[in-house]
């Protein structure tokens, strides 16, 4: 039987969070039969905060998912969040962000990390295909040595214009002043 409340106050998780060494277990280099087989699955990596998605968002993991058979998606803590965007961020807590992206039928696991980057994650991984936002200069895609190494490919995908989290941010902001009576 499942325990609603305690599910509901934040206790269990979706069956596809998984820490590293979970994700490591079920789609690590050592989980993939070798390269030309036939039955080889293509597991392609993306990251981010992801603090309120949008269907920017939405269309990369589509798009990411197209390009292997299982997407994992590696998500900023909130204390990595707080460290790269600031005091006021995340808006919505590391736990509920996943269990967000882990019911989208894109996604088929989530790992949080703690660093600034997810460059541990990635190297430790070993992901055929690494997928960033066309706003992220290949150059300073984090993890594109280790995958390039490994005889993986990097693609830099176009953003879908008209979404931005800081850009909705923003208007629920300005929102909020326009509602505010005058004093």
């Amino acid at each position: 039987m499942v325990n609603w409340v305690s599910e509901m106050q934040g206790e269990a998780l979706h069956p596809t969070i998984l820490t590293l060494e979970e994700a490591i277990l079920r789609f690590g280099p050592g989980k993939r039969n070798g390269p030309g087989s036939a039955g080889r699955r293509r597991v392609v990596f993306t990251n981010g905060c992801f603090d309120l998605l949008h269907p920017g968002h939405i269309r990369g993991f589509e798009l990411a998912r197209q390009m292997g058979d299982g997407l994992i998606v590696g998500l900023n803590s909130d204390s990595s969040v707080r460290q790269l965007k600031g005091p006021n961020r995340p808006v919505i807590p590391e736990r509920e962000r996943a269990e967000i992206l882990a019911a989208l039928e894109a996604v088929d696991a989530v790992v949080i990390f703690d660093e600034l980057t997810p460059r541990e994650v990635i190297s430790r991984l070993v992901p055929d295909v690494l997928v960033k936002g066309g706003d992220w200069p290949g150059d300073q895609i984090v993890g594109r040595e280790e995958v390039e190494a490994a005889g993986g490919r990097v693609v830099s995908i176009p953003l879908v214009t008209g979404y931005s989290t800081t850009t909705i941010l923003q208007k629920i902001l300005q929102a909020e002043r326009a509602s505010r009576p005058e004093s």
